[in-house]
């Protein structure tokens, strides 16, 4: 693999231009529109094990992994199998299949956290009809989430802190009423003792706390344990359920996700495209006394024309049994680990601010030297190095989301060989932009 130079963007700078006549933004997600990293968005036209080629033919080494999902990497043979098929019975019924049963059977037989699932379509629908059951199942209205924590557009869920130690959410996009922002309570990361105080006020009527355990969307915010131990604990004698949103830690840093590694039993849990082998899927489990509160076994709604569509169900059969092999995660980790630090390595000898951070196969680039960034107040808000960073490495193969809050990925298609290519594109990048 050679290093690119002034790679020709033309093609996509002209698509780009045609979309924002048809799209808001030009785009169909804000974070495609490159709005952090300057230029106009890439245009990806195929991808195949670890690498993508856009619509102007330029290869990368894909370090984004649709945000995560393509744990194996792009096209994988398995996965494009299961999804063919699937596709030449049908795309979709409206009515159950076998394939449902088989991955249902294939993640709770594995899984000790929850005994039943429900299959959606996305990790916003997977959260919010979590939350619906949350509430239906205590009876409570307010909702605990943490500053720094994603679960997707969900209205109550789109807020931010407002002033003071424990705080009712203020919205933080157009559109979602106060009204529904005042049942959410928000709350620093890794501060027990806000958590205590909070509980002391709210606790009877908190249905439910909702976190990343592993915070992977503001940066990669690792958790102390004893952190979120207290949670537990809290939800506990409160009577309010702990909710683990494992939509990006999911099957990513081990099978049983973020719940396995701490060894940390949540009340509900949420996962996402891993699932579907990153086809449009998600989902929702918890313990049978709590899923039976579902429709149509209960009282609390939820359906979807589309949830447990044959195409994606067959997509996450292949992918996750391919998860599921002894090994697979160590694996991951460690070729991870192969990447990281000589990158850490190297910045650290050139005394440049920079680490990258990992779990599993995440990891996440910081420009805070060696400061433990914990929370998202302690995140510099000036993307410059990033955006810098970004830039370099396209010019020598190598694609992240565009995003420096943002994680990167690392897929079982990277090979020590291609990751040996990427730290040293890392390297002279850093060089570019410290010097």
């Amino acid at each position: 693999m050679e290093t690119k130079t002034a790679i020709d963007r033309s093609t996509s700078e002209a698509l780009y231009e045609k979309a924002k006549t048809f799209f808001p933004g030009g785009v169909n997600s804000p974070v495609r529109a490159f709005k952090s990293v300057d230029g106009a968005p890439i245009f990806m036209k195929k991808g195949d094990g670890c690498f993508v080629w856009d619509e102007d033919g330029n290869k990368f080494m894909d370090f984004c992994c649709s945000w995560g999902p393509l744990i194996l990497g792009h096209n994988h043979p398995a996965v494009y199998e299961g999804v063919m098929n699937a596709m030449q019975n049908g795309s979709s019924f409206g009515a159950p299949t076998v394939l449902e049963n088989e991955l249902a059977e294939l993640i709770l037989s594995r899984n000790p956290f929850i005994d039943k699932i429900r299959f959606v379509s996305s990790g916003t629908e997977a959260v919010m009809s979590a939350l619906r059951l949350a509430r239906g199942y205590t009876g409570r209205k307010k909702v605990l989430k943490f500053e720094g924590c994603y679960h997707g557009h969900v209205d109550s869920m789109l807020v931010k802190a407002g002033s003071g130690l424990v705080t009712f959410g203020t919205s933080s996009s157009a559109g979602v009423p106060e009204e529904y922002a005042n049942e959410t309570l928000v709350l620093p990361l890794n501060d027990v003792e806000a958590l205590h105080e909070c509980f002391a006020e709210h606790g009877k009527d908190i249905a439910c706390a909702i976190i990343e355990p592993i915070p992977a969307n503001n940066g990669l915010l690792l958790q102390d344990k004893s952190f979120l131990l207290a949670l537990r604990e809290i939800c506990t004698e409160n009577g309010s359920l702990l909710f683990f949103d494992e939509v990006i830690s999911g099957f990513r840093v081990g099978f049983n996700g973020a719940a396995a590694h701490f060894d940390i039993a949540p009340d509900i849990v949420t996962y996402g495209k891993i699932i579907g082998g990153g086809l449009p899927v998600g989902a929702y489990g918890a313990k049978s006394n709590i899923m039976s509160h579902v429709s149509p076994d209960g009282p609390v709604y939820q359906a979807g024309t589309l949830s447990g569509n044959p195409v994606a169900m067959a997509a996450g059969i292949a992918q996750l049994t391919e998860c599921a092999k002894d090994g697979f995660y160590e694996d991951q980790q460690a070729r991870t680990r192969f990447l990281v630090d000589q990158v850490n390595q190297y910045s650290s000898e050139h005394g440049y601010d920079f680490e990258m951070i990992t779990v599993g196969s995440i990891f996440w680039l910081s420009f805070a030297g060696k400061k433990r960034i914990q929370r998202a107040d302690q995140i510099d808000s000036d993307m410059t190095p990033f955006k810098h960073l970004f830039a370099a490495l396209l010019e020598k193969g190598v694609y992240l989301g565009p995003s420096g809050y943002e994680v990167g990925f690392v897929s079982q298609a990277h090979t020590e060989e291609h990751l040996q290519f990427a730290a040293n594109a890392f390297c002279q990048a850093l060089d570019e932009v410290f010097k």
